[in-house]
């Protein structure tokens, strides 16, 4: 796992599962503490089929039997998803305007963790089912968005379009990186260890600042070679990068 909404991608693929107690997060170490009873063969499977990368590390047993849970967690999940959908509203509109498909891919993955945090958020003391059928939803709506983005690219790529505003990108994006830091902040700030996680997570580059940074970069080789080649190319990636994470949503759907 390497953020917060993988994170909560696999809290929402075991939730249901009979046996675990609490679920210890190390984002920083790339590890996951499960503390259960019973057979772990179901656990291991739910995980692996995200394709997170994720492997039994080793197996033991403990005598902890007190686990407090976050009382915050709600106020700090809807903290995060009106950061995250304010922005994609923000680069959404701006990428538009500024003919800049860096920023409208960007837009659509702040909206896909949007959807994360939104489905943990909603579907909270729900039924599993109810929470499937949302997160299936919202995996389709997330693939068509960057399909029909992904066709606009090509049409650009072979066309001849005025150059994207490269100030507007920079500028935005340049928010949304810190509106990504300060998402990272905020969820690494609810964990145990606090200080200690907090400093290793702002560390450890999530695949959002790479994005942000992505566009920053394509804004001034635009600028620099003339060409809204930079844009297209760092727009495409992007929406690579948004069906990705929309198809491990429709695997927690399963």
């Amino acid at each position: 796992m390497d953020c917060p909404s993988e994170e909560n991608l696999i809290r929402m693929k075991l939730d249901g599962i009979s046996g675990i107690e609490s679920l210890n997060f190390d984002i920083s170490n790339r590890k996951l503490t499960v503390f259960h009873t019973g057979q772990i063969d179901e656990i291991e499977k739910s995980i692996l089929e995200l394709n997170l990368g994720g492997q039994k590390l080793a197996t033991e047993e403990t005598e902890q039997t007190d686990f407090k849970e976050n009382t915050n967690q709600k106020k700090l999940l809807w903290t995060v998803l009106v950061i995250n959908f304010t922005f994609f509203v923000i680069e959404m509109t701006t990428g538009l305007i500024s003919k800049s498909m860096g920023l409208v891919a960007d837009s659509l993955d702040m909206l896909a963790d949007s959807f994360v945090y939104g489905i943990s958020l909603f579907a909270v003391g729900g039924a599993l089912a109810r929470k499937k059928r949302i997160a299936k939803l919202a995996g389709y709506f997330q693939i068509a968005l960057a399909i029909i983005g992904f066709a606009e690219v090509v049409r650009r790529f072979f066309g001849t379009e005025k150059l994207p505003d490269f100030s507007t990108m920079i500028v935005v994006s340049v928010l949304a990186l810190i509106a990504n830091g300060v998402c990272l902040y905020l969820m690494q700030k609810s964990k145990s260890k606090e200080e200690a996680h907090m400093k290793a997570s702002l560390i450890f580059t999530s695949n959002d600042v790479i994005i942000n940074l992505g566009v920053i970069t394509a804004g001034l080789l635009v600028n620099w070679l003339n060409s809204s080649k930079p844009d297209l190319i760092i727009g495409a990636i992007v929406f690579v990068l948004v069906i990705q994470g929309a198809i491990r949503i429709l695997k927690v759907a399963k």
